[in-house]
């Protein structure tokens, strides 16, 4: 039998191919290599995958469509691609808002320690004279003889990239020069005014962060930030696994997002500063256990069932062009130690760039995200556990939840009924961020809104009943002049509290197997996106963090990031984290049986009565 196929355009990106009849439209889109969200995995509940068909025959709309979309729209060709099967050729229009690729976010440095540079690529300034018949050493020996009568250096070794072009390289900048070296090896022939720059790259499950570093003086010159783009395969871990593990091409599709994220990230930070991507001596890339695997395309089948075992956790170095990664040829990209399980080379970052293996006293390391991860520093011994959060900080599963893009809601007071809130750049609001529903909540919470165990009252003139669920008017119709509200439903409550438990049980199990109590705790460090801009009172009050003083909360920004930086700057920074990782101890959750009691327990609110005693 021969399946049936539909060619499908699509636009304003102007890219035609074949679907065949069973496939739906994004999955059609993804293997045309257009980045539609689908951040739910191809469910149809997160609704990020908005298309219109402009022309064709497509399958008739499923419930979960005809309850997201108004008749009219639905009448206008509006459909989610995940739900959408073509039945012949279509053209199907793909709005800004559904594309991942387009998202690019500013990114704002961290402190970092002061450190001396020590990086692992030198450069040698060299001036030598060119060959003649009286002296007609090889170009690559002429270069060691430089190398080992002025600066007492041994190179063994040559990269193979640098050896085709040595030659032509070296009479072009008329044996003026500098050669960079990775220990032994020749790896780079730079002009002698040139600089070497370095890149730091935290591989986020939602976002990719990227730095530009001057490798002379270890500065940060050029920073960016933008949305992963396998989110259209998932917006949490598993379902990137499962995907993964499902279809050979799927596993290759992600592995290549992931370099090509890479690529343009690079592109993209030195075109900031005219520089040559290929000017890129070393890079060091950090990320989850999943984020980690799929960049290297490794095996992922193992990561999804227990004991949840990674293919490597020691750390790698890996020359940029067997990953295609379009820097130095000869570069090479330093993958941080993996802790275990689900805690990977981020959160080994995050410790290296907060100390966590020096400091004393009882303290906690806590890195919010899709997946978080927890330490307990304890009298210099390091345990550290990784819970599943999901994406409702990041504001997925959130009706109008969003990034924090221009126009997101991100902090909410409410104050004798009346809603005031603020937005990303102070634009009119388009939906909520994760700092913004956490603070919603809160402030029902605080109004009598909401009670402990997350139920919404209906005696609130704000509260209404829609499609049999109660929600919460932020910003009303007639405030968005005709536009949908922007509410808060008892589902995104409910997601808000299933995420806070999740964490709240870690946190607790982790302090549970080591004898100690919260109370006891001196100080809790909180890194990532979404921790670096909560607002900490909100998160007590909802049982995210524990009920301990005010003062005993730092949130240290993209500390990840940081770390990554000290690795790539400096030698003995990188040597510390290596030593460090393989000491630290890690606990799986799935395997404790108190896991799902402390889960349940941590789903309610804490008592405002307590959180106002100690603050």
């Amino acid at each position: 039998m021969v399946m049936a196929t539909y060619i499908i355009h699509f636009k304003p990106v102007n890219r035609t191919g074949n679907c065949h009849y069973n496939q739906s439209v994004l999955e059609c889109a993804h293997y045309l290599g257009i980045d539609i969200l689908g951040t739910c995995g191809g469910k149809g509940t997160c609704h990020s995958c908005k298309i219109r068909i402009l022309s064709g025959v497509v399958s008739d709309p499923a419930e979960i469509e005809q309850d997201f979309f108004s008749r009219q729209e639905i009448g206008e060709g509006w459909r989610l691609a995940c739900q959408t099967l073509p039945e012949g050729n279509c053209t199907v229009w793909v709005p800004s808002d559904s594309m991942s690729s387009n998202r690019w976010i500013d990114v704002t440095e961290s402190p970092v320690l002061d450190v001396p540079p020590e990086p692992m690529v030198k450069f040698y300034e060299l001036e030598l004279s060119p060959p003649s018949l009286s002296q007609p050493q090889s170009d690559v020996e002429r270069v060691r003889s430089g190398l080992l009568m002025k600066y007492h250096v041994t190179c063994e070794r040559v990269d193979f990239s640098l050896l085709r072009e040595i030659s032509n390289k070296l009479r072009s900048l008329n044996w003026k020069f500098r050669i960079g070296v990775h220990d032994d090896e020749m790896i780079a022939v730079r002009p002698a005014e040139a600089r070497s720059l370095g890149m730091v790259m935290d591989l986020g499950t939602t976002r990719i962060t990227g730095f530009l570093v001057d490798m002379k003086t270890g500065q940060t010159i050029s920073s960016q930030s933008m949305l992963n783009p396998q989110i259209g395969y998932g917006e949490d871990i598993i379902s990137r696994l499962a995907s993964a593990f499902r279809s050979s091409a799927n596993a290759v599709k992600l592995h290549r997002l992931a370099t090509e994220a890479f690529n343009r990230l690079a592109l993209s930070l030195c075109s900031e500063l005219d520089e040559d991507v290929t000017g890129i001596d070393e890079a060091v890339v950090v990320g989850n256990t999943a984020m980690h695997h799929l960049f290297l395309g490794l095996p992922v089948a193992q990561l999804s069932v227990s004991p949840f075992i990674p293919t490597v956790a020691s750390h790698l170095d890996i020359k940029a062009r067997d990953l295609r990664l379009r820097i130095s040829p000869g570069a090479c990209v330093h993958l941080m130690p993996i802790i275990g399980g689900f805690v990977g080379a981020d959160h080994t970052a995050m410790l290296m760039a907060t100390e966590m293996d020096k400091v004393e006293g009882l303290q906690i390391a806590l890195d919010i995200g899709t997946n978080t991860e927890i330490s307990l520093v304890d009298g210099g011994r390091i345990t550290t556990v990784s819970c599943g959060s999901g994406p409702a900080f990041e504001g997925g599963h959130i009706k109008d939840g969003m990034w924090a893009d221009s126009g997101a809601i991100e902090k909410v007071r409410i104050t004798d009924g009346q809603v005031k809130y603020e937005t990303v750049g102070s634009t009119p609001p388009k939906g909520i961020c994760g700092s913004g529903i956490l603070d919603a909540i809160a402030q029902m919470y605080m109004a009598g809104i909401v009670n402990r165990k997350g139920r919404m009252s209906v005696c609130h003139p704000r509260v209404r009943t829609r499609d049999n669920q109660r929600e919460f008017v932020l910003v009303s119709e007639e405030e968005r002049e005709g536009a949908p509200a922007i509410t808060v439903t008892q589902g995104d409550i409910r997601e808000i509290q299933l995420a806070k438990a999740a964490i709240r049980a870690a946190f607790r199990i982790l302090l549970q197997n080591a004898g100690h109590t919260e109370e006891e705790v001196e100080k809790i460090s909180i890194s990532g996106t979404f921790g670096r801009y909560i607002n900490i009172e909100s998160a007590v009050l909802l049982g995210l963090l524990p009920s301990l003083p005010f003062s005993r909360f730092h949130q240290v920004g993209n500390a990840a990031c940081m770390g990554a930086k000290l690795a790539l700057i400096s030698a003995s920074k990188r040597g510390e984290a290596i030593n460090m990782a393989s000491e630290i101890k890690y606990l799986e959750l799935s395997h404790d049986p108190d896991f799902m009691k402390k889960l349940i327990e941590s789903s309610n609110f804490e008592d405002m009565g307590k959180t106002a005693r100690l603050h």
